[in-house]
């Protein structure tokens, strides 16, 4: 028998269920059309926010939006440098992968900055090159119909889907129907898995920072290479994971993975919605887009972590499990985590300091498979080898310089330029004007039969400029009358 948990609208197994009963289908993990969420009345769910305050990142309210009391603003001057150095990693991606990764990783950890977020995402989980090599495939699957077992259910998620947000706030607004796009190529994409509820999240993460087509392959590489097998019937990828986490959690907290254990408290009853929504509807949202930069990076190692550090935080004392008599008390208080513990600075700080690494991740996948197939027998779902991070997914599929070359998506006249060629005009038309007075002054004498007095200066020869004003277009930067920005000086969504 499985339940809906209140507040996740994820379903999860009554104690003791796995495997099947978890999810048989796709549609069991969303909500049926009359059943209540945590989000909020019918009003705000139609889009009517009323004077609702938008934050910084387009939330109107809601447990995600930005608080001002836990602020980390970075200094306007830190960030325009580090948008600097992003532009120049984006410029010659494949170098720094190669030759510089360490430091890359270093300035995920730091944060991505906002402008160029959804540009550095697409290149750490492969999506541009996946998108390059595959040229028209989304627009190909957009044109199609689609599924009609996969659409309906997709159309009943969009609105449940960061309802408090600006972008997907309004019934049919843009935001849901780019979801609906992404969503429903996918399906056709991969049809063999469909489509499941924790997907559309990980993809309205994705839109928040740029366009659909990039977006469809960014879920694309996050289903195959970072989490694959998440999203197919049975949920066994998830719950095999659900074991690593239990196993990894005794070596970082013993008091926690006692009391869980005495409590019989399965993995994939609090770890479920964490895990394949990439913590997207549980953390602040400060504190999503820094896990997101550094799990992009490093692979689900990140995820472990903080469902690790969560976990020690919550239960990783004698007297926090006091208070924590029974399952369900238990499923309370990892419902309603600390805000100080999801904290973007403190969060961040414990996951780059915990001691987990992808060895000791898949050496407990090795160790948890065998397990499973002594008690269950074979995975029914088979799915590619899991990639810990950029640099393993580009190693595993070299890209060409062509796939990473950033193509223009705006043109727009640049002021500086425009000055500079004004600049370059006046003095050209100044030398323009001399040279004709010099010809028509001659002209004119010839005609009369008169030897004008400034002949001897007529005879010298031009200064450079006005015998080449060629030159003067020779390194002139504009050659047509619109200059791209987008590759260089700024990003196409800030």
């Amino acid at each position: 028998m499985a339940r809906i948990e209140p507040g996740t609208g994820l379903e999860t197994a009554e104690p003791g269920v796995t495997g099947e009963g978890v999810r048989g289908t796709r549609e069991s993990l969303a909500l049926t059309e009359g059943e209540s969420t945590s989000f909020g009345s019918d009003s705000e769910l139609n889009g009517d926010t009323g004077d609702r305050h938008t934050d910084k990142y387009g939330f109107i309210g809601g447990a995600q939006q930005y608080s001002e009391q836990l602020a980390e603003d970075i200094p306007a001057e830190v960030l325009r440098q580090r948008e600097a150095k992003w532009l120049d990693m984006l410029n010659n991606w494949d170098k720094w992968m190669a030759k510089r990764h360490k430091k890359l990783k270093l300035r995920c950890l730091k944060g991505i900055p906002p402008s160029l977020r959804g540009r550095a995402w697409l290149y750490l989980c492969g999506g541009k090159v996946k998108k390059e090599q595959h040229k028209g495939r989304f627009e190909d699957l957009d044109s199609q119909a689609g599924d009609p077992k996969w659409v309906d259910v997709i159309e009943r998620d969009l609105h449940r889907q960061f309802p408090f947000h600006e972008m997907f706030v309004a019934r049919g607004g843009h935001g849901q129907q780019d979801l609906f796009r992404v969503l429903k190529a996918y399906t056709l994409h991969r049809p063999e898995e469909g489509y499941c509820q924790a997907q559309a999240p990980i993809a309205a993460v994705l839109l928040m920072h740029m366009p659909a087509e990039d977006a469809f392959w960014g879920l694309v590489q996050i289903c195959e290479k970072y989490l694959p097998g998440y999203y197919s019937a049975g949920l066994e990828a998830i719950q095999l994971d659900g074991e690593i986490l239990f196993a990894l959690l005794k070596r970082v907290s013993p008091v926690a993975h006692r009391h869980l254990k005495r409590h019989k408290m399965e993995p994939i009853l609090y770890m479920t919605e964490w895990f394949m929504c990439g913590f997207s509807r549980t953390l602040p949202w400060a504190s999503v887009l820094r896990v997101w930069d550094m799990f992009l990076c490093e692979g689900v190692k990140i995820i472990f972590r903080v469902g690790l550090v969560l976990l020690k935080c919550m239960l990783g004392s004698q007297d926090k499990v006091k208070t924590c008599q029974g399952q369900y008390e238990t499923m309370e208080v990892l419902k309603a985590i600390d805000s100080r513990y999801m904290q973007e600075g403190f969060l961040v700080h414990e996951v780059i300091e915990l001691p987990v690494s992808e060895r000791d991740i898949e050496k407990e996948h090795l160790a948890q498979l065998r397990r499973w197939k002594e008690a269950r027998g074979e995975l029914h779902c088979t799915s590619p080898p899991r990639m810990h991070g950029a640099k393993a997914i580009m190693a595993a599929d070299p890209p060409s310089r062509q796939d990473l070359r950033q193509n223009p998506t705006i043109l727009v006249q640049s002021p500086m330029e425009t000055k500079k060629m004004r600049g370059k005009i006046r003095e050209e038309d100044m030398v323009r004007r001399k040279t004709e007075e010099e010809k028509r002054r001659k002209t004119e004498e010839e005609k009369n039969g008169k030897k004008s007095s400034s002949s001897t200066d007529a005879d010298k020869p031009e200064s450079p400029e006005a015998s080449e004003p060629s030159l003067l277009l020779k390194d002139t930067p504009l050659k047509q009358s619109n200059q791209s920005l987008s590759s260089a000086e700024q990003d196409t969504y800030l």
